[in-house]
């Protein structure tokens, strides 16, 4: 592991007497060899004048062969499967559907707006969920309630599966046993002959007054430059690959959103909070790749589009670390192969929408569910932003990755996960790096995931400060 490699090295201490100009070691850092996935998330033609019913048809129409070959697989070659049109009260069959949850706490403008109802603005929740919920299942011509052996909790809306049962006299379907799409095929990985890390990291939120987080994102630059620590430390360093940080690059304070509504002639001189923070994040990415490529995306709070997919920043917000090859602008979500690792993650939106809307609380269970239902953001279009795909949803996953993350997450965690056909995936929980000081390393080799925590200097009630730590 990465802690190991760095260890501290006989004679080689900060506190032994500086090594001549002739006796400095070199350590030059490993180059991996990288293949990007840029079409697979870009919007070409920007148009919202389409219906979103047009993503639902084809989310179903692309998942219904895989799940009926899911379903053959696990109740047998000779289930019925049937659509709703053909359904037969009391017969058992199989039906492929995408579910809808009807939740009385899920926000609505029209409920907000709505004069005969009266209601009072509601205060924000954490959940939406209630005992009132119910779950429905379409498919392109009918819906019909289920009842039975599913738990409507943990469902979310848009998600593609096969249930078993048979429909009753009330109307409704009992559901016996249900089945999701699983994991899709995936390419095997190369053999790795030595240790090579590709550094995580998330929610920089830069433009917030924080100075604990501003010292502990120095620490972490210095760390992967090679500018901190002995020589063991710095052979750690150079095995550091490649740098990927996973969205929220700025701070939500730097969101002035009633800049919108005043007048002009009180924001004639005023500049946007964003400026400074991105500024400072150009002088950050460029101590960066001067040393180690670095992928950067978009998230919730940075100057990009809101809706999925986020489209890259633009290049003239950075003209000095621009100006390195090193530095690529990708999408969110994202998807890249490094040293025949093939890496996917988001920056954490479809984690925390399918956490509101469900009685998940752990961003691990939740990113290891969108695994299995073979989709990265079942919940868009219904309560998550994105583009009004029409021919195909990009967010269904064709190929299983190796590496699956999600940036934003409030702790780190992570899990091998293994499919039916031996697919082998480690999810990755990005923590926010402004409220932790985390960061994580992924082994290209062995496929682990470790922290990389630093604790800036704080003063206790006692105004006694406590020692700077560096963990891994």
């Amino acid at each position: 592991m990465f802690s190991e490699l760095s260890a501290q090295k006989d004679g080689s201490s900060l506190l032994c007497r500086p090594a001549g100009e002739d006796q400095g070691l070199v350590f030059e850092r490993v180059s991996p060899a990288y293949t990007p996935c840029p079409d697979r998330y870009k919007v070409g033609d920007r148009s919202f004048s389409r219906q979103y019913a047009h993503i639902y048809a084809a989310r179903l129409m692309q998942m219904r062969s895989i799940l009926t070959e899911r379903a053959q697989q696990k109740w047998g070659s000779n289930v019925l499967v049937r659509k709703l049109c053909d359904l037969q009260t009391g017969e058992q069959c199989c039906i492929v559907g995408t579910l809808f949850k009807r939740m009385e706490l899920q926000p609505s403008i029209l409920k907000e707006i709505s004069e005969e109802h009266n209601l009072l603005p509601q205060p924000a929740r954490a959940k939406c969920i209630s005992e009132t919920d119910e779950l429905i299942l379409e498919d392109e011509l009918q819906r019909i309630k289920l009842e039975g052996k599913i738990d409507k909790d943990k469902c979310v809306t848009g998600s593609v599966i096969a249930i078993y049962g048979a429909e009753r006299n009330n109307g409704k379907f009992t559901v016996e046993d249900f089945c999701t799409a699983d994991l899709p095929l995936q390419t095997a990985r190369p053999a790795l002959s030595s240790d090579r890390f590709v550094l995580l990291a998330s929610g920089l939120g830069l433009g917030s007054s924080d100075a604990d987080s501003m010292l502990g994102l120095q620490l972490l630059v210095d760390m992967v430059t090679g500018q901190l620590g002995d020589q063991g430390e710095q052979n750690g360093a150079a095995t550091i690959s490649r740098v990927l940080i996973a969205g929220n690059l700025l701070s939500q304070y730097t969101q002035d959103k009633d800049t919108a509504t005043k007048p002009k002639y009180l924001t004639k001189k005023t500049q946007a909070g964003s400026v400074d923070a991105i500024r400072l994040l150009d002088e950050l990415l460029l101590q960066l790749v001067a040393s180690v490529p670095v992928d950067v995306m978009p998230g919730q709070y940075d100057p990009t589009n809101f809706t999925l997919p986020q489209q890259p920043l633009h290049r003239c917000m950075f003209p000095l670390s621009s100006a390195y090859p090193t530095l690529k602008l990708v999408s969110n979500p994202y998807q890249a192969n490094i040293d025949g690792v093939r890496f996917l993650g988001t920056s954490g939106q479809n984690v925390c929408d399918i956490e509101k809307y469900s009685s998940m609380s752990s961003h691990l269970e939740i990113l290891e569910e969108t695994l299995r239902l073979r989709h990265l953001a079942p919940t868009a279009p219904d309560t998550l932003g994105c583009f009004p795909f029409y021919q195909n949803d990009p967010f269904i996953l064709e190929e299983c990755p190796h590496v699956y993350f999600s940036g934003n997450a409030p702790s780190f965690e992570s899990k091998l996960v293994k499919g039916p056909d031996d697919q082998e995936v480690l999810l990755v929980t990005v923590p926010k790096f402004s409220s932790t000081q985390t960061a994580c390393l992924v082994n290209l080799r062995t496929l682990q995931c470790e922290p990389v925590s630093f604790s800036a200097f704080s003063a206790t009630e006692d105004d006694e400060e406590s020692e700077m730590n560096i963990s891994h």
